[in-house]
């Protein structure tokens, strides 16, 4: 079913500036929404004065904590279950969708301001009085961990929200101190803000039917919808979710945030449309955040370099508030065991609390940092060890004829070609030629490291349950087909791929194929958008809803040409008796079929029994000039196992964007707070820095397919392959170069201060 479509369907539309996104959407006399936002990170609410506000010039409400609990009104949060070695059950923590007492960070929303313009409610925001008393403030892991630290959450003691582990932790380390070889490595990793292109926003209105609606740019308008209906009190049914254009997301946009929630509440409350769009500053101050961890690992091997053991022991910085998705690295720590043969392995997670906003999933959401954790420290092995640090992981990749693979850490890999992926990235990265690069470097006064990075991912849904995705596909008497998709697309192109693969299944032009997605009164059901599972279950939901399709029209034509199905062929739109000229067009079935009184409809739906695993090999080569400190990435080679290549084009787009965000974090990515007090110092991108088109190279992919028996199609999953092994790749590189300039250890960003700072230490 591969497809060779250049370009996108919906680029038109974006190009020419007719996409749909929140404020492209109008809402007549909608009132607009300003939050007030904590300025200290931690303290005591003492008061929250509103009446001068209210009645400021267009001013039709200001609502605060006390009115959602007059409601009855949340909290919302997405639920955690863990069980810890101790078998203590660890359970997300209560998150106000209005701070009350007690405030935790700093943008903590504490009331909203409802006016007839945005001007109008940002003047109010200012004229409401808030005092907090502050207390001091636990911004990072070593200030949440530390003995005698202020406490985010009294029921937390020593801000530990949550551990869970698997393995058997101390027989791997007494194999690791048994072992001829022993090495240990510490790698932190910074926190990151997802900064999508458009920000968070949300319109919330009441509809003619005596629902209420929200449109927002969110991943998931299926599962918002129940999480909003909880909250509120509220029949599922009663609201009307929609996501159009998303303009990016990378997980951050997936949970039930707290804005889009009281926006909600607040249209409902006052019964009028109410809208919402985050200014870049509060993006900073209340988008949830992503990675914050550190990892230390260990590895034992015996005089040969042959793994023994691995452990890994995995911080996470949660944020204010833990749940899921501050967990949810847990559901991806499996990739610690990479693509090696290694007898033993165990891993524990251990989440704290701190005054900062909580994290959540982002593009790879815990698969980059299991990546990063397992090849740095087979890097440094290859050194202690004097082995070659290609010949090291060669020595210990898995077989293709040890397919199926049962591992001894969580995940167990349906199929895979480890040392194909290896040689193909080693030979499109021309690693034999790199010594002649690096001489070419250091005659213009610069120093070149060489990166590699060997990652596997799990993706298609969570490992333990894949859940289901759907798919409907309607044939409507006019002969065109509406597709109504539970995959949800946020710029990856999905509306051009399952047009082709309906198009190409029917056996009709493209033109004459619908896509619609992100609408609960058109698809109630379905994954919405992450962890690369479009082409693994929408896509196979979309086969089996386009089969069915057909295999309802083909009864149909065989009453209508009054013979048996089993002889009635289909080919490019027009069902025919075998051996005959006799036949109907798919139009006239679905004629016949309303003239019925029935829909010609194909509900598609398709839940693996595993999910896939996606592997790669990535090389990234970077140039660092001693006397300044800048980094610069001078080439970077990406090849991907991804299954099925369904289409090239947006897969190989699907990887670069993936590596631009790996490489970012590595290179200048950090959002960054004050020590004891919590202020945010990367309010705005004057102070956050992003990578630019100018900062990367042309980025050199390439695809080794080895197809998935777990789906139709074969297809294995590419969402955030770039990002998996862009992070690990970029930072073996910079440590590459700078041991060749004395420094041992450097630790993300490698920004040219750090970089020149560490060089003058070192």
């Amino acid at each position: 079913m591969a497809q060779t479509r250049r370009g996108r369907i919906e680029d038109q539309r974006f190009l020419t500036g007719k996409g749909q996104y929140g404020d492209d959407t109008l809402a007549g006399d909608a009132l607009h929404a300003v939050f007030v936002r904590a300025d200290v990170a931690a303290g005591r609410l003492v008061s929250l004065a509103t009446d001068d506000a209210a009645e400021m010039p267009g001013v039709a409400a200001v609502l605060t904590g006390a009115d959602l609990a007059a409601d009855g009104v949340g909290p919302v949060q997405v639920p955690m279950k863990l069980t810890g070695p101790d078998g203590r059950v660890w359970t997300a923590t209560r998150r106000p969708l209005l701070a009350g007492e007690t405030v935790r960070h700093v943008g903590e929303p504490l009331a909203i301001v409802l006016a007839e313009t945005r001007a109008q409610a940002m003047d109010a925001a200012e004229m409401v009085e808030v005092e907090i008393e502050d207390t001091p403030a636990v911004a990072s892991l070593d200030e949440a961990r530390a003995p005698d630290a202020p406490l985010v959450d009294p029921d937390m003691p020593g801000n530990l929200c949550f551990q869970w582990a698997r393995g058997d932790w101390e027989a791997a380390g007494a194999a690791i101190a048994g072992a001829h070889h022993r090495v240990r490595l510490v790698t932190p990793i910074t926190r990151v803000a997802a900064a999508p292109m458009e920000p968070r926003n949300a319109i919330a209105r009441p509809i003619e039917d005596g629902r209420m609606e929200i449109l927002c740019s969110h991943q998931n308008p299926v599962a918002l919808r129940p999480a909003l209906a909880h909250a509120m009190n509220m029949e599922a049914e009663a609201i009307r979710c929609r996501a159009g254009d998303v303009g990016g997301a990378f997980g951050m946009k997936s949970g039930p945030l707290r804005e889009e929630c009281v926006v909600f509440w607040a249209a409902r409350r006052l019964s009028r449309a109410v809208r919402w769009t985050a200014t870049r500053v509060e993006a900073f101050l209340s988008d949830e955040s992503a990675r914050d961890m550190c990892f230390t690992s260990e590895l034992g091997m015996d005089a040969e370099g042959n793994f023994i053991a691995m452990r890994f022991l995995m911080d996470v910085n949660s944020g204010a508030y833990a749940s899921m998705r501050s967990a949810i690295p847990m559901a991806n720590l499996g990739g610690v065991a990479g693509v090696y043969r290694t007898p033993l392995i165990a891993g524990r997670m251990d989440g704290y609390l701190s005054h900062t906003v909580p994290t959540a999933p982002y593009r790879g959401a815990g698969r980059p940092e299991a990546t990063l954790a397992v090849e740095g420290l087979i890097d440094k092995a290859a050194r202690q060890a004097g082995i070659d640090r290609i010949e090291l992981r060669r020595r210990n990749l898995i077989r293709a004829d040890e397919m199926p693979w049962k591992s001894p850490f969580i995940f167990d890999y349906d199929c895979g070609d480890f040392e194909r992926v290896l040689d193909a990235g080693l030979a499109r990265g021309d690693v034999s030629g790199f010594a002649a690069r690096q001489a070419a470097s250091e005659a213009r006064g610069l120093v070149r490291g060489l990166g590699l990075a060997m990652c596997v991912e799990t993706a298609g849904g969570l490992y333990a349950n894949p859940g289901r995705d759907f798919a409907d596909v309607e044939v409507h008497a006019d002969g065109s087909v509406t597709l109504s998709m539970g995959s949800l697309s946020a710029g990856s192109g999905l509306e051009t791929v399952m047009t082709d693969l309906a198009a190409q299944a029917f056996e009709l032009p493209p033109a004459r194929v619908t896509y619609l997605q992100g609408n609960t009164d058109v698809m109630d059901r379905g994954k919405g958008m992450g962890g690369s599972a479009a082409m693994a279950q929408g896509a196979p939901a979309l086969r089996d809803g386009v089969q069915k399709a057909i295999a309802k029209a083909r009864a149909i034509a065989g009453d209508m040409m009054e013979a048996a199905e089993a002889d009635i062929e289909y080919s490019q739109g027009a069902f025919r008796i075998a051996g005959t000229d006799r036949s109907v067009t798919l139009a006239e079935v679905a004629q016949s079929a309303a003239d019925r009184g029935e829909r010609l409809l194909g509900e598609g739906g398709f839940a693996p029994d595993a999910p896939t695993f996606p592997n790669g090999c990535h090389l990234c080569e970077v140039e660092i000039d001693p006397e300044t400190g800048q980094c610069t990435i001078a080439s970077y080679t990406g090849v991907e196992d991804i299954g099925t290549v369904i289409n090239p084009q947006l897969a190989e787009g699907q990887i670069h964007g993936g590596v631009v965000q790996g490489l970012g974090q590595m290179l200048c990515e950090e959002t960054r707070y004050s020590p004891g007090d919590g202020q945010l110092l990367t309010a705005s991108f004057m102070d956050y820095a992003m990578p630019r088109a100018g900062n990367m190279p042309g980025l050199n992919c390439g695809f080794e397919e080895v197809p998935t028996a777990l789906n139709p199609l074969g297809a294995k999953g590419v969402g955030e392959a770039g990002t998996v092994g862009a992070l690990a790749a970029g930072m073996s590189a910079i440590t590459d170069a700078m041991r060749q300039l004395g420094v041992e250890d450097f630790e993300m960003p490698a920004s040219p201060g750090r970089i020149w700072q560490a060089l003058q230490e070192g």
